[in-house]
């Protein structure tokens, strides 16, 4: 058994809808907001063109490093043994600020919360059916609403709700049992959907994927 080959959560391989995990998929940046405009350095600075041209170059090298190592796997739960349906994770304690990145598995039927590369939260989640499926692909956070309810389905309620399509897929707060499924939401315990709206912000990626699995050391995005 390999304890560095894992879904999400950080439970070992091994049976369909219980374990956890990481997974891994490809993915798109959302753009943030544009930073101000600054001067050009050559306008600010007296430089030689030569020297300024190097750092140009130094400095296309060695930024895809920096971004790879902000979505590298450098740690993931020890947790034992599979995840049941309404238990949740979170260890965030002296985890480095990063970027957040989220990720989804169909057969786990787990989530991972990675900041900065670090796993700091995993949760079972209820996913959607044959008729109403849990959308796979990358997909950035629209927006969050924290007090929701459905408008398609009976008013049923949504809190901490992070938008992920236009027609209303979302990460939401749910009831996580065993027999019951989303109409195609991504359903998280309360308290955990609670953590993960707290440091969520929009533009955030969320990987959901079926049966993909990672490893420490591999690339999230």
């Amino acid at each position: 058994m390999n304890p560095t080959l894992k879904w999400i959560g950080g439970a070992t391989a091994a049976t369909l809808l219980v374990l956890g995990g990481a997974t891994l998929a490809n993915s798109y940046l959302a753009s943030r907001d544009e930073p101000a405009e600054q001067p050009a350095l050559e306008e600010a600075i007296p430089v030689d063109p030569a020297t300024l041209a190097s750092a140009a170059d130094n400095s296309a090298e060695q930024a895809p490093a920096a971004v790879d190592e902000a979505f590298t796997v450098k740690r993931i739960l020890p947790i034992e043994g599979p995840i049941k349906y309404g238990e949740w994770f979170w260890d965030d304690k002296d985890v480095p600020a990063g970027p957040i990145v989220m990720t989804v598995d169909l057969q786990a039927r787990v989530i991972s919360v990675f900041q900065g590369g670090y796993e700091i939260g995993a949760s079972a989640v209820l996913l959607g059916t044959d008729e109403h499926p849990t959308p796979l692909g990358t997909f950035p956070i629209l927006y969050k609403m924290r007090h929701n309810v459905s408008e398609k389905y009976d008013n049923a309620p949504m809190p901490y709700s992070m938008f992920l399509t236009s027609d209303g897929v979302a990460l939401h707060g749910s009831e996580v049992e065993l027999g019951y499924a989303s109409h195609g939401c991504v359903g998280m315990p309360d308290d955990f959907a609670a953590k993960v709206f707290a440091v969520a912000s929009k533009g955030d990626k969320v990987i959901i994927t079926n049966g993909e699995m990672m490893g420490m050391g591999d690339k999230i995005l």
